[in-house]
This record gives C-alpha cells, structure tokens and sequence, in this order.
C-alpha cells in the first residue's frame, strides 16, 4: 500500500504561482512514476505532469508545458508542482497519484492517488 498526502493548494490570482506537494508513503519502491493530474468541474480527469523517480525524466502536457515544473525529493519521498502564470482554466482539483509504469500517462496506469487538493484561480 501506498499513501499519498497533497498539500499547497489554495485561492489566487490570475498570474500568481503555487507549489503543490506530493508527500508518499508505505511501499513507494515498488512504484516507477508519480504523476499529477487535474479535474476541472464537468471534466474529465487529465495528466498534467509525471516524473520518474529514478531517472527524473519528465512528461508535461502540452497545455502546461512552460508553466509548470515537477520536481521530486526522494530523500523525502515527495514530488512537487510548481505552478506559475496560473490561468483561470488552471482551476480544478490537483491529485498526485503513483504508477508502477515508467512512463505512464493514462489513469489506469496509476495505482495509488491522493485525496486532491484545490486550486482556484481568479480572473
């Protein structure tokens, strides 16, 4: 089992930043890859980031390519999000979620996932 606990979400302006954090837990060696993705209301869950734990390899969607940056700590088993140039379409529920695929991007290829944090961003 893993456990995954999000933090860093909130309420800011158009143009403002946030760091979201990913802190795991449990049996993380067995897993590749965390991902973040988002669910903004009457949408579907999207990946927007995903890195490796190993390598640090990198995936972003195209929509946040230049904006965001996913980072990890593996001394602490976290992954970070950093958002910058938020934009009111940003708005949605972030989730972290862990893969035991290296290259996941899909949600079936995620086992575990944390309970969300908000981000809301005004115009």
């Amino acid at each position: 089992q893993v456990q995954l606990v999000e933090s860093g979400g909130g309420l800011v302006q158009a143009g403002g930043s946030l760091r979201l954090s990913c802190a795991a837990s449990g049996r993380t060696f067995s897993s590749y890859a965390m991902g973040w993705f988002r669910q903004a209301p009457g949408k579907e869950r999207e990946i927007v980031a995903r890195i490796n734990w190993s390598s640090g390899t990198t995936y972003y969607a195209d929509s946040v390519k230049g904006r965001f940056t996913i980072s990890r700590d593996n001394a602490k088993n976290t992954v970070y999000l950093q958002i910058n140039s938020l934009k009111p379409e940003d708005t949605a529920v972030y989730y972290c979620a862990v893969s035991h695929y290296y290259y996941g991007t899909t949600e079936r290829q995620y086992d575990y996932w944390g309970q969300g944090t908000q981000v809301t961003v005004s115009s």
